[in-house]
């Protein structure tokens, strides 16, 4: 089994793609009346529809979660069908004490066979050691994300997380959540590491692509972009549509980034 870092690299490389799709199948997309295995269906034919431009796949756990037990199985067949050949985070978010991080790790990575996940680091080393603890396993500490209420707490103390991070990272197997609205404060955090970033806020929340990869050109090999809304509900929410998005923006992070 080759490490994290390579399988990044790698994907990265064969796919010629730095685009991550989210995962966020939100019911109120659909009728009131929409059942799981429909929006099951549809997730599967996100994956379909973006297979061949995308480098990874980031599910979020709170579309899962809120169908109960239903939905963690319908996460298991969404990860299966995903497969090995893209990188898979599991947007989780989770942080807790070292003993309860563990048992999430294993859930994570040893259950559902997720290649990475993000977490929250407000509880200190102990909240992140377990989850990169194996180099065939990834993940990605929340820095500086991208809702409009994150700089309250964050421009404080953003610099520490970078600092924990580094400090952490024996396997070269942690990135940072680094939010594309901001793009002042991403320099900031590009400046200060060369770690891997996970970079949500394009499209529906309304970062810059262009600057986003400016910013991040000297890591084509470790970025990737996540685009969730603008990619899978776009159009008549059909597969050409969310395959045609998907390309667009594939298109432009090639043209843009410098290999």
């Amino acid at each position: 089994m080759i490490s994290f870092k390579e399988k990044l690299h790698n994907t990265i490389k064969e796919k010629n793609s730095n685009l991550c799709v989210g995962i966020d199948i939100d019911r109120k997309y659909f009728d009131d009346n929409v059942t799981i295995e429909e929006l099951k269906d549809y997730s599967f034919k996100v994956v379909a529809s973006t297979r061949d431009v995308a480098a990874a796949y980031k599910p979020n756990l709170a579309f899962f979660e809120e169908w109960g037990s239903k939905g963690f199985l319908w996460l298991e067949e969404l990860v299966k069908e995903i497969g090995d050949s893209h990188i898979i985070i599991a947007d989780a978010k989770r942080g807790d004490i070292g003993n309860t991080a563990k048992h999430y790790a294993n859930a994570f990575f040893k259950y559902l066979n997720c290649d990475a996940i993000t977490v929250n680091p407000y509880m200190g080393q102990e909240a992140i050691e377990p989850f990169c603890s194996d180099e065939n396993k990834g993940v990605y500490v929340l820095c500086r994300t991208s809702n409009t209420s994150a700089s309250y707490i964050q421009d404080t103390i953003f610099d520490k997380v970078v600092s924990l991070s580094e400090s952490m990272n024996q396997y070269e197997n942690i990135g940072l959540v680094v939010g594309a609205t901001d793009t002042e404060k991403m320099k900031e955090v590009r400046k200060t590491n060369n770690l891997p970033f996970l970079i949500p806020g394009i499209g529906a929340q309304g970062g810059s692509l262009k600057d986003v990869i400016e910013i991040n050109n000297n890591h084509a090999e470790s970025t990737l972009i996540n685009v969730s809304r603008s990619i899978i509900f776009a159009g008549n929410h059909d597969s050409d549509s969310i395959h045609n998005a998907a390309q667009d923006l594939c298109n432009e992070m090639r043209l843009h980034f410098e290999r």
